[in-house]
């Protein structure tokens, strides 16, 4: 078998409500998903999902080889790419291009990735993640008290500007999961809205109040100091790493003892988590990987030692994807269809007129110009008047 080709797709994820964090909101209620269709001469094709606008540059290191040599195409992937940079969004096509090999190399050998992988349990642990941040108190109680229906007992809060809120907001949530557990687990997600000045005095004027399991990148992604500084100035464990692209972009966080539970972005794909997973281990750490449509690193994160809890983001899937799982029991029951468990109704998604997009002006993928520089804590305002349009949500705020 040797690969042939590829087509892109675009579909969307209606979430019936709008999504995003402290950097801003999308609106609209729904967003785009890129579909990467990788094709062979013996007709079966493998599903990779997340952005991938730079896959021409890589997929020459593809065509005409053996799709079940996954992690060697991976590296020669990477290696095709060195003189420029395997960042960004090269380092998303490269993901997806991944994904799609390893979808394959399940299918080919007719079982799901999980156990292609090694696992030898279907079940992921979970915790929930709604990407609230533009939800009132009221539906944010409303809406996790679906997740803890389903037997989740931790979630995720969206928060970084104005810690009043947050702490409303995550006492809240936390009353709403003590129907599953006394305790539950409170993940507190600042999306790098503070600067190293201030994010120890912040992350320990919200954990006086609750008790949180983790803070989620207080500080800029490659803030190797301010990771270190937020890691021992607090009881919470400092979570990061879903934006980073590459092996040496964690050595150093863990050298300095600086995280305590290693993330991965979904889009970037198996080969990627696989990796890091393995240097994590290796250094005691756990690893959880962050939410995406359809959850591919799911099957992945079946197969490694030190999986804590992947993040479930919505309990559906986008226009035109049938997948086989089930969002059950606090985490996600793989099925048995082969590959990633992920079938492509292409009709169904031409037939939808919908569009989406995550890049919209007001965020949540565009940075404020006064993230980290923000004196003191905002006024306690409503989230219409934080995104009410355009640049309003930064007049007069600190946060």
């Amino acid at each position: 078998m040797r690969i042939t080709g590829y087509r892109s797709l675009a579909t969307v994820h209606d979430w019936g409500r709008p999504v995003g964090d402290v950097n801003g909101v999308v609106a609209g209620e729904v967003t785009e998903v890129p579909v990467l269709i990788l094709e062979t001469d013996e007709g079966l094709t493998g599903v990779g999902l997340g952005s991938h606008p730079d896959a021409h540059r890589v997929f020459p290191a593809l065509e005409g080889q053996d799709p079940r040599a996954v992690t060697s195409l991976y590296d020669r992937m990477l290696s095709y790419v060195f003189k420029s940079g395997h960042g960004g969004q090269v380092f998303g096509a490269v993901g997806a291009l991944d994904m799609a090999l390893w979808d394959l190399k399940a299918k080919i050998a007719g079982e799901p990735l999980w156990r292609t992988l090694g696992a030898a349990d279907r079940f992921v642990p979970g915790y929930a993640s709604g990407l609230e941040y533009a939800l009132g108190d009221d539906e944010l109680v409303e809406f996790y008290r679906g997740w803890a229906a389903r037997g989740f007992s931790g979630a995720k809060v969206k928060g970084g500007l104005d810690v009043e809120r947050d702490v409303r907001r995550l006492a809240a949530v936390r009353d709403v999961f003590r129907a599953n557990t006394p305790r539950p687990a409170l993940m507190y997600d600042v999306n790098e809205s503070w600067g190293a000045h201030q994010a120890v005095r912040l992350a320990r004027s919200v954990e006086d109040r609750v008790d949180l399991t983790w803070i989620e990148e207080p500080v800029r992604r490659w803030d190797v100091a301010g990771h270190r500084a937020v890691a021992s100035g607090i009881r919470a464990a400092v979570a990061t790493g879903e934006n980073l692209t590459g092996l040496e972009h964690y050595r150093a966080l863990f050298d300095a003892d600086a995280v305590g539970v290693v993330q991965t972005g979904s889009v970037w794909g198996i080969t990627h988590f696989l990796r890091v997973s393995t240097l994590a281990y290796g250094h005691g750490l756990p690893v959880s990987p962050v939410g995406y449509n359809a959850n591919p690193l799911a099957h992945a994160a079946a197969a490694v030692p030190n999986h804590l809890a992947t993040e479930v983001q919505d309990l559906a899937f986008p226009v035109g994807l049938r997948v086989d799982q089930e969002i059950a029991d606090g985490g996600i029951v793989l099925g048995d269809t082969p590959g990633l468990g992920i079938e492509v109704d292409e009709e169904a998604i031409a037939a939808h007129a919908a569009s989406g997009t995550w890049s919209a002006p007001g965020g949540p993928h565009v940075r404020p110009a006064d993230a980290g520089l923000r004196l003191a804590p905002a006024r306690d305002r409503t989230t219409k008047e934080h995104f009410g349009g355009g640049n309003r949500q930064r007049e007069g705020i600190a946060g």
